[in-house]
């Protein structure tokens, strides 16, 4: 494949999006990693978000780089990659996050990135740009994470009634306590490396497509940890609104509801991640706390708030894609 010819000047520059919209990711999902353990009272929501914050990070060590190939190989053509393609994806996800986060409504970073990757891949080479087995394997997940989380969520519930059968509430709700600390923790484990991965996947592409480096070279060191950096970053600064939505509007939670929730959510985060698939952690969290909600009382479940939030994801990828095939053309006559 030849190299695109692009100014440095304009690689720094898509650089520099890329690492504003995993910023972005941070502060946009700050809530999926801590409101449970917030909205319980666990800990003071400052607490949470250092807590968030360092484990976003610390994934770094844990995680091989299987969603970041995914993405920056896997999901179209690197032949239809150039300075347009990445600027218009960037711009649609960026878009789609600043409209959701307004409106306080958990839609997804990474099918913003996904839509944004599309819309922008079809508006230069129609369809045949993109590379079916990749964005199959996403799009099964997008249904299948949140009901995972569910799922493990709900069984987690369970466990834990049977395990503490004979025991005081308050004894439940002490231990409950110190095990959220847990699954809060490695919830934002998950969190940071499937996210931060996207944003690798991006710049990654744009480095090989420019011909900085190489195919099948590694991605390069300094792209990893700037990645991990600006997704940390972005948790510490949180999302509020968002918080509060998803700890206590969807369902009540109990400290032991929290756990349940975090254990299953990352649970389905590390193993998505495992197999190489870019996820939705807003998905996955939302789904786990529907499924604790719903295995203490069905009826506890606000049905209706949940159907509104699964709207926005479903309009999430098509939304995305059009912002970002207006924004190629934009980028066509800017860059």
């Amino acid at each position: 494949m030849e190299p695109v010819h692009m100014s440095m000047g304009v690689i720094i520059f898509l650089v520099v999006l890329a690492l504003a919209f995993d910023f972005m990711n941070g502060f946009h999902d700050a809530a999926n990693a801590i409101a449970t353990v917030v909205s319980t009272r666990v800990l003071k929501p400052h607490h949470a978000v250092m807590l968030a914050t360092v484990c976003n990070f610390a994934a770094i060590f844990i995680f091989e780089l299987k969603v970041a190939a995914t993405i920056g190989k896997g999901t179209i053509e690197p032949s239809v990659i150039d300075h347009y393609v990445i600027f218009g994806a960037l711009v649609g996800a960026i878009a789609w996050n600043i409209i959701t986060w307004y409106y306080g409504i958990p839609s997804s970073s990474s099918h913003a990135l996904i839509g944004g990757l599309v819309g922008a891949a079809v508006a230069k080479a129609g369809f045949g740009a993109l590379i079916s087995s990749g964005l199959i394997k996403t799009i099964v997940f997008i249904l299948l994470s949140p009901l995972l989380g569910m799922v493990l969520g709900s069984l987690m519930l369970l466990l834990m009634s049977w395990v503490f059968r004979s025991s005081t509430p308050r004894k439940v709700d002490r231990w409950s306590r110190r095990l959220q600390l847990v699954s809060a923790s490695a919830y934002a484990l998950g969190h940071g490396g499937n996210d931060a991965q996207k944003t690798i996947g991006i710049i990654w592409m744009l480095l090989i497509a420019a011909g900085i480096t190489g195919q099948n070279e590694h991605v390069p060191y300094w792209v990893v940890i700037a990645c991990y950096s600006a997704i940390g970053l972005g948790t510490a600064f949180g999302g509020w609104r968002i918080i509060k939505l998803m700890g206590q509007k969807i369902t009540k939670l109990r400290p032991v509801g929290g756990f349940c929730a975090q254990t299953g959510g990352a649970a389905t985060l590390f193993f998505a991640t495992a197999l190489g698939v870019p996820v939705s952690t807003t998905h996955t969290i939302t789904g786990a706390i529907v499924g604790v909600g719903a295995a203490r009382k069905f009826s506890a479940v606000r049905w209706g708030l949940a159907g509104s939030i699964v709207w926005a994801w479903v309009l999430t990828i098509p939304c995305t894609a059009l912002i970002a095939a207006v924004f190629w053309q934009v980028g066509r006559l800017v860059l």
